[in-house]
């Protein structure tokens, strides 16, 4: 139990500093803020899939294949508005 708390605490100080900082950032800085995002998300698929990999029991595979599909998803989504947001900077 001492354990869980200690990581639930750890958690919630992740979660409010990133709030912070999020809602601090301008907007010029939001398509570079966000290219970077999407290569995080990209170690993300790969810690996935070496955690699925090496997986033995059926719910971490599971779980290790849903993370897969979300980050995967994040990583598309995210290269596709910001390439819609960097079109609009281009000379027709």
């Amino acid at each position: 139990m001492g354990e869980f708390l200690i990581l639930l605490y750890i958690f919630v100080l992740a979660t409010m500093a990133g709030r912070e900082v999020i809602s601090k950032v301008p907007p010029t800085l939001h398509t570079p803020l966000m290219s970077g995002a999407n290569a995080i998300s990209g170690i993300a698929i790969i810690g996935a899939l070496v955690v699925t990999g090496s997986a033995d029991e059926l719910w971490v595979k599971a779980l290790g294949t849903a993370g897969i599909v979300m980050a995967t998803i994040n990583v598309v989504g995210g290269f596709m508005v910001t390439d819609r947001m960097l079109q609009m900077f281009r000379k027709r």
